[in-house]
Formats: structure tokens, C-alpha cells, sequence
């Protein structure tokens, strides 16, 4: 009945919004995805798709078929990968994603002694998943995922790694420079440099300004935290990052100032699914990234 064609045929179709992209994709003539699919309807007893225009438009029935292709296909093609790799003699493959911009420094500390100990686990990191990573996980398009915010799933398996303090940074020079702690209110006149993520996952936000009715006169993204740092020695705005990220940082001219009396504290978590916590390099990157 369904086979995995029929899942791929679906899924193309998604993407592509036409019969003639999706063969084209997947290496077939148009008459041939045509009666694989007609011949499925048939068999099934009802129409997966209809045309509107120029587009195809899914039945209900054809939306449950292309919600069993993204849940199978991608657990099908991770395994394919893993299994690939087996025979080419490698152990397997570990694919980091991030949802912590600053923390690939730290990730570095964690990757070096790993890549010694395991010579034949594939490793690669993929910036890509940074704000999107929970369905990455899930997609089966990473293996492990770097968070401050998880978010408790079934199949999935969460462990704390390390507490963090986050600050904020200014120049020597600035007048919020050398006090005991920042108030929402002072960050008011401010123009506060961020990385590039939204409003509501940003901790100087969600646990500081907002909850105070604050904001910055100017909120400003950066890619690069040393961008960012030579910008707040300048005294060209101030920035929210992690205390040890500054103490680390050969950047001059900076100090970190606490947010709030109480300072505001996070802590980074590895997820993984909960079917790959037998594996024993899993686990040894996540013991050495906790101790």
C-alpha cells in the first residue's frame, strides 16, 4: 500500500506546489509520479490532493499522508546516515545544533578532547538550528541540541550543564560603569546590542526589561560578539552577555555590570532524544560537557 516513494512524492509536492517540480526533484517523469499516485489513491479510496489555479491543494486525507512522510522520512534518512557511516568503519555521527550564540566558545572546550577520544564519530555543528533547534531534534536533522530554554517533550531528554551569570557590559568609560548593579529603568536611554534573535527568547528582555515595562531606546543586532564588544569599549551602546564570555574576551576598555540586585542567572542544557541516550559517545560528550 503506502511505501516510502508515495512519502517522498508528498513531501516533494509540499515543497514544490506542482506535480512537474516535485518529478523533477526526485528524478521521475511526471507520468510516472502521476500513476504511483494515482494508482495509491485507488487503492486507499480517496483523493490526497485537488487543483486550485496552478497550485495543488491537499484533502484532509492527503495532510495525514504528509504528516506521516516528515514524521518517517527524516528518522528513515538519519538511519540510512548512520548506517552508511557504520560501513565506511565510523562509530557515527553526532550533529550539534545551537540555540546559544555565545556558547560556541565553550562548545569548542567541549569538542577538542571529544574529537581524541572518539576518532570515528562524525562530528559537525550547525549554526542554522540556532532558533529553531526543538524541531531539529525532533526532524532528526541534529542529534544534540544547546539551549538555555528547554522545553520538556516526550522522546526527548534534557541535562543541565552549567549555570551562567548574564551582564551587562559597557565601557570603562560609561557612566553605568563601576556601579553595584543596573536597574531596567537605566537601560531606558540606552541602545542595547543583542545577537539576532527574537525579543521574547533574549533574557534581558524576558527577565529583566519586560517584567519592568522597560526597553532600550534602541534595540540592535550583531552577528559577531567581537563586533560587539569593540563597539561597547567604543562607547557606542551596551550589550547583555555572559559573564564568563567578557572575562574570557581580550577585548580592553569593558566592564560587566550585574542586571538587577539579585543578577540575573541561566543555565545551558544539552537535549537529545531520548532513543540515542544508549549510545555511548552521546553520553561521554554530555559527561564531559557537565563536569
Amino acid at each position: 500500500m503506502i511505501e516510502r516513494q508515495h512519502l517522498q512524492i508528498v513531501r516533494e509536492i509540499d515543497r514544490c506546489g506542482s506535480l512537474t517540480e516535485a518529478a523533477d526533484k526526485l528524478f521521475l517523469t511526471q507520468s510516472a509520479l502521476s500513476h504511483a499516485m494515482k494508482k495509491l489513491q485507488q487503492q486507499l479510496g480517496v483523493a490526497l490532493w485537488h487543483k486550485q489555479g496552478r497550485k495543488l491543494q491537499f484533502t484532509p486525507a492527503g495532510k495525514e499522508l504528509l504528516k506521516l512522510a516528515r514524521r518517517l522520512l527524516p528518522q528513515l534518512e538519519h538511519s540510512e546516515l548512520r548506517l552508511q557511516a557504520m560501513g565506511r568503519g565510523e562509530q557515527g555521527q553526532l550533529r550539534i545544533g545551537m540555540e546559544c550564540h555565545p556558547c560556541y566558545r565553550w562548545l569548542l572546550t567541549v569538542v577538542e578532547p571529544f574529537l581524541a577520544r572518539w576518532p570515528k564519530v562524525d562530528v559537525d555543528v550547525k549554526q542554522q538550528f540556532q532558533f529553531g533547534g526543538m524541531a531539529g531534534l525532533f526532524a532528526h536533522d541534529i542529534d544534540l541540541l544547546v539551549t538555555p530554554d528547554p522545553i520538556e517533550r516526550k522522546g526527548l531528554s534534557f541535562t543541565p550543564v552549567f549555570h551562567y551569570e548574564q551582564v551587562l557590559v559597557v565601557a570603562q568609560a560609561h557612566p553605568l560603569a563601576g556601579l553595584p548593579h543596573v536597574t531596567p529603568a537605566k537601560l531606558n536611554s540606552e541602545v542595547l546590542f543583542t545577537y539576532p534573535v527574537e525579543e521574547a527568547r533574549l533574557d534581558v528582555f524576558s527577565g529583566f526589561l519586560l517584567p519592568a515595562n522597560c526597553r532600550p531606546k534602541r534595540h540592535k543586532t550583531i552577528e559577531d560578539s567581537d563586533i560587539m564588544l569593540q563597539l561597547v569599549a567604543a562607547n557606542r551602546g551596551v550589550a547583555s552577555l555572559p559573564r564568563w564570555m567578557v572575562e574570557q574576551s581580550a577585548q580592553q576598555g569593558i566592564e560587566a555590570v550585574p542586571l538587577g540586585e539579585q543578577g540575573l542567572y541561566k543555565q545551558i542544557y544539552l537535549g537529545i532524544r531520548s532513543e540515542d541516550a544508549q549510545l555511548d559517545y552521546v553520553r561521554d560528550f554530555i559527561e564531559q560537557a557537565a563536569g
